[in-house]
C-alpha cells in the first residue's frame, strides 16, 4: 500500500472568532481545536505530517510540537489553494498519496477519512472529496452535478447563484490527492472571485478540464464535516461533543443524574456504577474508580479516585489521590500533592496542600493541612491549621497515628507530634511532641461575677 501524507490547514484568521488567541487553539472539550483533526489524521499512521500555520504560528507550535509535525508558515492569508502550495516543499520526493484536512473540523472520524481514500485508491482517482448533504448548507461549498449524478464543479457560496445555493450537498474541505496532480494543479488556479483568493476546490474544475478521474464519498453523518467559525458554533461544536462522551460512559455503566450538566472531558476514565450528580466537572487525566458517588457540583482536575469515594455536594480536587471509601466534603478542597488513605473523611471547609493523609483518618470541619504528613486513625478537631510559611519557606509538619488533635490548635512547622500525643483544645504547638504524650499551652481562667449588669449600666448612663 502507498504511503499516506496528510496536510492539515490551520492558518485562518479566525475573524470571527472576535480573539486574540488563534482559532485552532480554542478549547474544545478541554482540548484545542486542532487536536481533533490531527488525532483523526494519525489514525491513518501517516509518513508525514504538514500543518500550515499563519497568524499567531508560534504558539500553535508550541502547543503541539512533539517532533512528529512539520510546520509550514503561510505568511499571508491568501487562501486555502495558497496554503496547500506552501506545503508543497515539504512532499517534494514523496510519491503516496495525501489527504487534506481543516483544522476547524473537530467531529471528522478516522473511519471517514480510512473510506476516503480507500475510494481514492480504488478507481485510481486524480481527487476524491469528501462530501455531504445538510438541510442549510448555508456557508458551504457547494457541489454540482449532471444529470447523471457526475460531478461538474465545486462552488464556493459567495460565487454561487442563487438556485446553486440551494443545493444541499457541500463540499466538506477534506480530500485525497495524488501529489502530481495536487501541486501541478495548484499551479493553474487563480483567484478572479469575490474573495481575491486562491480556492483548493478550483482544483476540481483543473481536473474536469484535464479530464482526470474524479471521486467523491459521502459522510454518513454530516455533523463530521461542520466546521467551527464562531463562538456559537463553538458552543454548539462542545454540546455536540460532551453529548457524545456521556452517551458513551451511561453505555458503560456509569450513571449521570443530568447529563446536560455533567462536563467530561475526554481523557477522563470512570469506573462502573459510579453516580455523577448534577452540575459536575471531570477534568483533564481524571480517573474515578468504580461505585463512586458524586453528589454534585464537583469541580474535579486530573485527580485520581480509587473505589466507593464519596464527594459530598460542592467539593474541588485537583492534581490529588483518594483511595478507597474516603469521603470528602461537603465544601472541602483538596490540592495539587494531596494523597488521601481508604476511609479518610475530609469534612466541611477543610483544605488540604502537599498533605499525605493514612488510612481511618478524619478531619471533619474547619481545617488547614499544608505541607503535612499524617499517619492512620488520627483525628484533626474543627479549627486547626498548619503554620508552614513564614514568608520565605515552606516547612513540613509531622503528625503520627492514633493521634487527637483538639479543636482550634495552631501547628506551628517545622514540628513533629508522636505516635498517640493529645492535644489539648486551643494549643499552640512549636516544638517537637514524644509519642504519647499530652501537650497544652498553659492559660488562667478568670470569672469576674456581675460584670454583665454593671457593663449594660455604664452604656446606659453613656
Amino acid at each position: 500500500m502507498n504511503d499516506v501524507g496528510v496536510i492539515i490547514l490551520a492558518a485562518g484568521v479566525g475573524k470571527r472568532m472576535n480573539s486574540r488567541l488563534p482559532k485552532v487553539l480554542h478549547p474544545l472539550v478541554g482540548k484545542p481545536l486542532l487536536f481533533y483533526p490531527l488525532r483523526a489524521a494519525r489514525e491513518l499512521r501517516p509518513k508525514r505530517i504538514a500543518v500550515v500555520v499563519g497568524r499567531g504560528a508560534d504558539e500553535v507550535r508550541r502547543a503541539f510540537d512533539d517532533g512528529s509535525i512539520t510546520w509550514v508558515l503561510q505568511e499571508e492569508q491568501l487562501g486555502t489553494g495558497h496554503a496547500v502550495r506552501c506545503a508543497k516543499e515539504s512532499f517534494l520526493d514523496f510519491t503516496g498519496d495525501l489527504v487534506i484536512l481543516s483544522g476547524d473540523v473537530p467531529l471528522i472520524s478516522p473511519q471517514s477519512l480510512g473510506d476516503l481514500l480507500r475510494r481514492h485508491r480504488d478507481r485510481k482517482a486524480a481527487v476524491t472529496l469528501l462530501t455531504a448533504s445538510l438541510e442549510q448548507p448555508a456557508g458551504y461549498g457547494r457541489v454540482l452535478r449532471n444529470a447523471g449524478g457526475d460531478i461538474t464543479g465545486v462552488l464556493e457560496e459567495q460565487d454561487a447563484s442563487e438556485p446553486e445555493k440551494h443545493i444541499k450537498e457541500i463540499n466538506a474541505g477534506i480530500y485525497a490527492a495524488s501529489p502530481r496532480f495536487l501541486f501541478a494543479a495548484l499551479e493553474e488556479i487563480g483567484n478572479r472571485n469575490e474573495q481575491g483568493e486562491y480556492y483548493l476546490p478550483d482544483i476540481i474544475g483543473v481536473a474536469l478540464r484535464r479530464g482526470e478521474r474524479i471521486e467523491t464519498v459521502r459522510a454518513a453523518d454530516a455533523r463530521e464535516i461542520l466546521g467551527v467559525n464562531t463562538r456559537e458554533e463553538l458552543a454548539i461544536m462542545e454540546k455536540t461533543l460532551q453529548e457524545k462522551i456521556n452517551r458513551h460512559w451511561m453505555a458503560a455503566g456509569v450513571t449521570l443524574k443530568d447529563p446536560d450538566t455533567a462536563y467530561i472531558e475526554e481523557g477522563v476514565t470512570i469506573g462502573k456504577d459510579t453516580v455523577i450528580g448534577p452540575n459536575t466537572h471531570l477534568l483533564g487525566r481524571t480517573t474515578i474508580g468504580e461505585g463512586c458517588r458524586i453528589d454534585g457540583s464537583a469541580y474535579v482536575t486530573d485527580a485520581r479516585l480509587g473505589n466507593d469515594v464519596h464527594l459530598r455536594f460542592s467539593v474541588v480536587l485537583a492534581d490529588c489521590q483518594v483511595a478507597d471509601k474516603a469521603v470528602i466534603g461537603p465544601f472541602a478542597h483538596l490540592r495539587p500533592g494531596t494523597v488521601l488513605g481508604r476511609g479518610v473523611h475530609i469534612g466541611s471547609f477543610v483544605e488540604t496542600k502537599q498533605a499525605i493523609v493514612g488510612e481511618g483518618t478524619k478531619a471533619n470541619h474547619l481545617a488547614y493541612l499544608g505541607d503535612v504528613t499524617v499517619g492512620r486513625d488520627t483525628n484533626i478537631g474543627a479549627g486547626t491549621i498548619t503554620c508552614n510559611y513564614d514568608g520565605f519557606r515552606k516547612y513540613e509538619t509531622k503528625i503520627g497515628d492514633r493521634v487527637q488533635v483538639g479543636s482550634d490548635t495552631t501547628l506551628v512547622a517545622p514540628v513533629t507530634l508522636g505516635d498517640d500525643v493529645y492535644v489539648a483544645t486551643a494549643t499552640t504547638v512549636r516544638h517537637d511532641v514524644p509519642p504519647g504524650a499530652l501537650v497544652y499551652n498553659e492559660r488562667s481562667e478568670r470569672v469576674r461575677q456581675g460584670w454583665t449588669e454593671q457593663f449594660r449600666e455604664r452604656h446606659k448612663k453613656g
